[in-house]
C-alpha cells in the first residue's frame, strides 16, 4: 500500500474502536459480522484458530481481501481453558495497537457475537468515556459463576493438562498437587481477578499490559493457570487501568452448569429487551437475529445505557424449571424424590427479607394494610423485635437474644402456636441469625418473600467508610447467597418467592399485592396504598463502585449504573449506621 493510501486508511480509523474478533468456527457468520463492523469505520483484526484446516482460512481471508480495515493476525491453537486463547488475544491486540494508531478502544469479541446496536452508538457511548475500561474484574471470593470448578486452587496450582482432550491426567495431577500441598508462588503485587473474557480496554491500559517490562513474568505464571482467559486481562488491568467499569459490553449468559446460552431465532424481542451493545453465543443458522440486527438500523434499539438486567428473570425461570422441574411431573432432567410433608408449626406465617430495608416503615403499613401481627427482626444480633415494641408476647417469650437463640426453633415454634388466630408476620436478613434458615425452610406452612440484595439499601445510606462498606457488603451477600441456596433447594417446603433488587423496583405493585392476598381475606382485593420506597438515586452507581473495588454484588441483579426514577413515593436521604 503507499504511503498516501496509508495516511488515508489511519485517518479513517481515527477516534474509531477496533474491533478483535476470535474465529474457530461457522465462518460465513464471522464473515458477515466483520464486514458489519468495517462498514461502519471500525477497524478489524481477526484470529482464525490454527485447527481451522488451512484451505478453509485461505478461503475465508481471500473472501476478505477487498476489506481494507480487515487484516488477520498470527494464527495460535486455541483450546478451552489453556493459554492459547490469551496468545491469540495478544497477538490479535498487538496488531491493532500497531496498524491503527488513531484507535482508543479495543473490543474484544466472537466469531459468535452479534451487534445488537447501530455502531455509532457503541462509538459514541465509548467517546463519552475515553479513560474508561469496561472489565468484568472481581476477586475469587466475590464471584457467583464458579459452576463444578476451581476458584483459588486455579492461580495456586498447575494445570498442564487440557481438562476436555486429558480428563484423567488433569484430576489426577489436581489430585497429586492437592496430596503433596504443592502450591505455585503469585508474582509479586499481583491481586488475582476474574470476569468475562470479553473486555474492551482503552489503548493506554491495554498497552500498559502488553509492554509491561515484567510481562514475561506474567505470561510465564498464567500460562499453567486453569482458564487463563478469564483471569489474564481481569488480573493485570487492575495494576495499569486508570477507571474501571467493572462490567462487561457484551451480554453472554451461562446455565447452572456454567455453559452459555445460545440465542436463537424466537430470542429476538428478549435480544432487543436488553439494551446492550454485543451479544453472544448466536446460533449460525438463526437468520432472523442476524437479519434483524445486521440489516434493519431502523429498527435498532434505542439508546440507552446497557442493562441485561432486564432479560435476568426469564434466564432464572429457565433454570428453576430446569432443575426443579414442576410438581407432580416427572422429567429425565431430575430424579423424583418424596420427603414428608407434615407441618413443623401450627399456623401459616410470613417470613419478609429484604422488605424493611427498601421500604420505610413498612412493619406498620402492613399491619395497616392487612390487619395481621407485623414484627421486626425477630431474630435480629441484639434482640427480638416484636411488634409495637413490646419486650414480651403471648407464651411468656421475652425479647432477650439469649434466650431466644438456646434454641431458635422452639421459640418461633411457640411464637405461632401462642398467636394462633393471628397472621404473624416477621423480617429477616442476612445480619440475623442464620440457625433459624434450615427450620423456616423446612416448614410448609412458611411463606417467605425476598428481595435479593436489598440489604445493600442501609448500606448505601451509610456515612461509614467505602473500605468498611465493600467488607460488610462481601459478607452480607455471602450470608444470604447460602440462605438462597436453602431455599432455592429442592427439599424447601416453605412456600418462597424471590426476586432480585432490580427486578423488584422495577414494577413493585404487582408483587405487593400478591404478597397481600397471600396473607389471606383481610388483605384488599386492590392496593390502594403503596409503602414508601427508600430514595435509590445513586444506588446504581454505588454497586459500581463496589464492583470497580473488586467486589461483585450480583445478588441485586444488574441494576443500571444511571437508575431512573420509579414510580412510587421516596422517602428522604438519612445516614444509616449498619451493624
Amino acid at each position: 500500500m503507499s504511503s498516501a493510501g496509508q495516511t488515508s486508511k489511519e485517518e479513517a480509523t481515527k477516534g474509531t474502536v477496533g474491533i478483535v474478533m476470535l474465529v474457530h468456527t461457522a465462518l460465513e457468520r464471522a464473515e458477515q459480522v466483520a464486514r458489519h463492523w468495517a462498514a461502519a469505520g471500525c477497524p478489524v483484526v481477526i484470529h482464525v484458530d490454527r485447527k481451522v484446516p488451512q484451505t478453509t482460512f485461505k478461503t475465508f481471508r481471500d473472501g476478505l481481501s477487498d476489506e481494507q480495515l480487515i487484516r488477520f493476525s498470527p494464527r495460535h491453537t486455541c483450546e478451552w481453558g489453556t493459554w492459547g486463547i490469551v496468545s491469540a488475544s495478544q497477538s490479535a491486540a498487538e496488531m491493532m495497537l500497531r496498524s491503527c494508531p488513531g484507535v482508543r478502544h479495543v473490543y474484544l469479541s466472537s466469531g459468535s457475537c452479534l451487534p445488537l446496536r447501530p455502531v455509532q452508538e457503541l462509538v459514541d457511548y465509548l467517546a463519552a468515556r475515553p479513560q474508561t475500561d469496561f472489565i468484568e474484574s472481581a476477586t475469587t471470593a466475590d464471584v457467583p459463576w464458579i459452576v463444578g470448578g476451581l476458584d483459588v486452587e486455579r492461580f495456586t496450582l498447575r494445570f498442564p493438562f487440557s481438562w476436555k482432550k486429558q480428563r484423567a491426567l488433569f484430576d489426577g495431577y489436581v489430585n497429586l498437587q492437592r496430596r503433596l500441598r504443592i502450591k505455585r508462588r503469585i508474582p509479586p503485587g499481583l491481586v488475582p481477578h476474574m470476569g468475562s473474557q470479553w473486555w474492551c480496554l482503552t489503548r493506554r491500559t491495554l498497552s500498559a499490559i502488553l509492554e509491561d517490562p515484567d510481562r514475561p513474568i506474567h505470561d510465564r505464571y498464567f500460562k499453567k493457570v486453569w482458564i487463563p482467559d478469564e483471569s489474564y486481562f481481569q488480573t493485570l488491568a487492575r495494576q495499569h487501568s486508570a477507571q474501571i467499569e467493572s462490567r462487561s459490553l457484551t451480554l453472554s449468559k451461562f446455565d447452572f452448569e456454567g455453559k452459555p446460552h445460545i440465542f436463537y431465532d424466537d430470542h429476538l424481542q428478549l435480544l432487543r429487551r436488553s439494551d446492550c451493545f454485543v451479544a453472544r453465543k448466536i446460533w449460525p443458522r438463526a437468520q432472523r437475529l442476524y437479519d434483524a440486527f445486521l440489516t434493519d438500523p431502523a429498527g435498532a434499539m434505542k439508546r440507552t445505557e446497557p442493562n441485561p438486567g432486564k432479560i435476568d428473570r426469564v434466564f432464572s425461570k429457565a433454570v428453576e424449571r430446569r432443575t426443579r422441574g414442576r410438581p407432580g411431573l416427572y422429567m429425565q432432567s431430575r430424579f423424583p424424590s418424596k420427603w414428608s410433608v407434615s407441618n413443623v408449626t401450627a399456623n401459616p406465617y410470613s417470613v419478609f427479607q429484604g422488605f424493611a430495608e427498601l421500604f420505610v416503615d413498612f412493619e406498620s403499613w402492613l399491619n395497616r394494610t392487612t390487619g395481621s401481627r407485623v414484627h421486626g427482626h425477630l431474630f435480629a444480633p441484639d434482640r427480638a423485635e416484636f411488634a409495637d415494641g413490646d419486650s414480651m408476647i403471648n407464651g411468656a417469650l421475652s425479647d432477650t437474644a439469649k434466650l431466644r437463640d438456646y434454641n431458635p426453633e422452639s421459640f418461633l415454634t411457640n411464637l405461632i402456636w401462642n398467636t394462633r388466630g393471628q397472621r404473624q408476620s416477621f423480617q429477616f436478613g442476612p445480619q440475623d441469625n442464620q440457625k433459624i434458615g434450615a427450620f423456616i425452610a423446612g416448614d410448609p406452612n412458611a411463606h417467605v418473600s425476598v428481595i435479593s440484595g436489598a440489604w445493600a439499601v442501609p448500606l448505601f445510606r451509610s456515612t461509614q467508610s467505602f473500605s468498611e462498606l465493600r467488607r460488610i457488603a462481601a459478607r452480607l451477600q455471602r450470608i444470604e447467597a447460602a440462605h438462597l441456596h436453602l431455599l432455592r433447594d429442592q427439599h424447601t417446603k416453605a412456600r418462597v418467592r424471590i426476586w432480585t433488587m432490580a427486578e423488584f423496583v422495577e414494577a413493585p405493585m404487582e408483587p405487593l399485592q400478591a404478597i397481600l392476598e397471600d396473607l389471606g381475606a383481610q388483605a384488599p382485593r386492590h392496593l390502594n396504598e403503596a409503602p414508601t420506597m427508600a430514595d435509590l438515586e445513586g444506588f446504581g452507581q454505588f454497586l459500581q463502585n463496589l464492583k470497580n473495588q473488586g467486589m461483585h454484588p450480583y445478588l441485586m441483579g444488574d441494576f443500571p449504573v444511571e437508575q431512573g426514577p420509579v414510580s412510587m413515593p421516596k422517602s428522604p436521604r438519612k445516614p444509616y449506621l449498619v451493624r
